[in-house]
């Protein structure tokens, strides 16, 4: 537990934030995985605290845009998907050294491919959780307009900001009038790794599948495909 407490104050220096319960911290980068090697570790996964980091995250990012942009809607929705997806929070969690921290099991600790992007996704996520447990919305809402929102300048350069999903809806809504839904069709695995594979429907008709490590994953790379069925387009 000792180089664990020194991981995170070196983190915490690193960031210039201190947290008042080292354990919201701590936890926020307990992977699943590591409990089930470690049961009796004195805290809990952190799936919980990333569920309410998700919901802080939205927020802060929806009304950054709001107030910010004097856009339609849909452009909104779309850059507000393409800052908080996987890839993107993966990337900025690697940035910050959210790598060091976590606690993983010895198998998960050796793969470095996609499920460790997701991985560090879920965790950018718990650890906002942990933040606005520890130091309120104001405190989460710095971090993020420091770290996550500047990257919109270098999306909307780029042109990253329509992901397949929204693209299909509105490809699908404009030559099909229907709008797609997805519903997931295996999932297989344990709780710490599962996969998906999920469908892509227009009505009863399922246009393509798509397998990841998430659902968001899948129903991504099922809507890729579907816009090439279709004949929409080509990403």
């Amino acid at each position: 537990m000792k180089d664990i407490i020194k991981t995170f104050k070196a983190f915490e220096n690193k960031l210039k934030i201190k947290f008042k319960n080292k354990d919201l911290l701590i936890q926020a980068f307990v992977h699943r995985s590591f409990l089930n090697e470690n049961p009796k570790f004195c805290l809990e996964h952190n799936e919980r605290m990333e569920f309410l980091g998700d919901a802080v995250l939205e927020l802060v990012i929806t009304e950054f845009l709001y107030k910010n942009y004097k856009n339609p809607e849909g452009e909104l929705t779309n850059w507000r998907a393409a800052l908080v997806n996987a890839q993107m929070l993966a990337e900025t969690a690697r940035k910050l050294g959210f790598d060091d921290c976590l606690l993983l099991s010895r198998g998960e600790a050796k793969d470095k491919g996609k499920a460790r992007q997701y991985i560090l996704a879920n965790t950018f996520e718990s650890f906002l959780g942990a933040l606005y447990l520890d130091q309120g919305y104001k405190k989460s809402q710095i971090f993020i307009n420091s770290f996550l929102t500047p990257e919109l300048s270098k999306i909307l350069e780029q042109g990253t900001c329509k992901d397949s999903k929204s693209l299909f809806q509105e490809m699908a809504q404009e030559k099909d009038k229907i709008t797609p839904t997805y519903k997931v069709l295996k999932e297989c695995g344990p709780d710490h790794a599962k996969h998906f594979v999920v469908g892509i429907f227009l009505k009863n008709e399922l246009v393509a599948e798509g397998e990841g490590y998430s659902k968001q994953e899948a129903e991504d790379k099922a809507a890729k495909k579907g816009l090439e069925v279709k004949g929409y387009c080509k990403l």
